[in-house]
């Protein structure tokens, strides 16, 4: 690959350090706080551009999935912060528990998720919303109530991903607002294909992040991000039971107004950890070329990948990536 490439963030396989890149810089919050009270307070750092009617957009798991976010921080958060919000999220693509609203319903009831309203948005239909400067798309099919909402946050459990090398903030919304049936399908499917998979690498990124960009420009400066680094198997929530040991340590809980830096924060975090602590998530990672999503993302202008990292458990403090990856518990000890 030309070195020019490399530079630039185009190959999804390679991983482009702090000091190559350039452009402006963006602000990411942290804290090694993995509770509801460290959930509270860093969601007191981005709350302010959250107004009106909002959504949570949250992946709320297959049943009995061992590694969702836990279900009492989401209830206190929103008991406490967001009385009248309602968790969004879209039946699968996928045959399982969630490919049906029904299905859906009832797994909803089994994980747990009944303390607040959940809204499947494309249970009563589809929305085509429009997609600025990409080269796959130029409008995405989501759940037509995504436009019942003023804001948006969302809150997502970084880890990693089957067919995305990691699930980001990116993940949650590109693949978690498009409708099951439709959108999904534009996502992980050419026309004409049977084949539920047959997109894959570099592209898949690159659909991805592109009806993300149909979210992210629908809701406008009316959005945040935060990413839960805890129990981060190399699978997806949408494994359930069936996701992979985890054996990364966790982390911490990230949160910005800028998806970018977001998720390109969590991966350097992820980097900056000790060979024995992030092989695995860092072989999921490139050999899946989920990098792209980060170089895509900044493609489309949809954020920075230069960020000061904020500690808010030691007075909001500027520190690295590394500094937030020292001293990490090995999972499971």
């Amino acid at each position: 690959m030309a070195k020019e490439n490399i530079a630039a963030g185009k190959g999804g396989e390679i991983y482009v350090p702090y000091e190559q890149r350039s452009g402006e810089k963006s602000i990411v919050y942290f804290t090694r706080d993995l509770s509801e009270n460290g959930l509270l307070k860093i969601y007191g750092y981005i709350k302010n551009v959250l107004e009106g009617k909002i959504a949570v957009k949250l992946h709320t798991g297959e049943k009995n999935g061992p590694n969702i976010i836990p279900r009492q921080w989401v209830k206190t958060l929103m008991e406490k912060e967001l009385p009248d919000s309602s968790i969004i999220e879209t039946n699968s693509y996928y045959e399982g528990d969630r490919d049906t609203t029904e299905k859906h319903l009832e797994t909803l009831k089994v994980n747990g998720w009944t303390f607040a309203p959940v809204d499947i948005t494309d249970a009563d239909g589809t929305v085509f919303l429009p997609i600025k400067g990409g080269k796959w798309f130029t409008q995405m099919s989501m759940g037509k109530n995504i436009t019942k909402y003023d804001s948006l946050l969302a809150l997502t459990h970084f880890k990693g991903h089957s067919k995305g090398g990691f699930g980001g903030s990116d993940k949650n919304i590109g693949i978690g607002c498009a409708d099951g049936k439709i959108g999904k399908a534009m996502i992980h499917t050419t026309p004409g294909q049977n084949d539920q998979w047959d997109i894959s690498d570099e592209e898949f990124m690159e659909r991805m992040t592109e009806s993300t960009k149909a979210i992210t420009d629908h809701f406008g400066s009316r959005i945040a991000y935060i990413n839960v680094m805890r129990n981060m198997s190399v699978s997806c929530d949408c494994e359930g039971i069936y996701a992979e040991p985890v054996v990364t340590p966790n982390v911490g809980i990230c949160a910005s107004l800028d998806i970018l830096a977001a998720d390109q924060a969590c991966v350097d975090i992820v980097y900056a950890m000790k060979k024995e602590e992030n092989h695995a998530l860092v072989e999921r990672i490139e050999s899946r070329h989920g990098l792209r999503q980060l170089s895509y993302m900044k493609e489309l202008g949809m954020g920075n990948d230069l960020y000061d990292l904020i500690d808010i458990d030691n007075g909001d403090t500027l520190i690295t990536a590394k500094d937030a990856a020292k001293d990490l518990v090995p999972f499971g000890s």
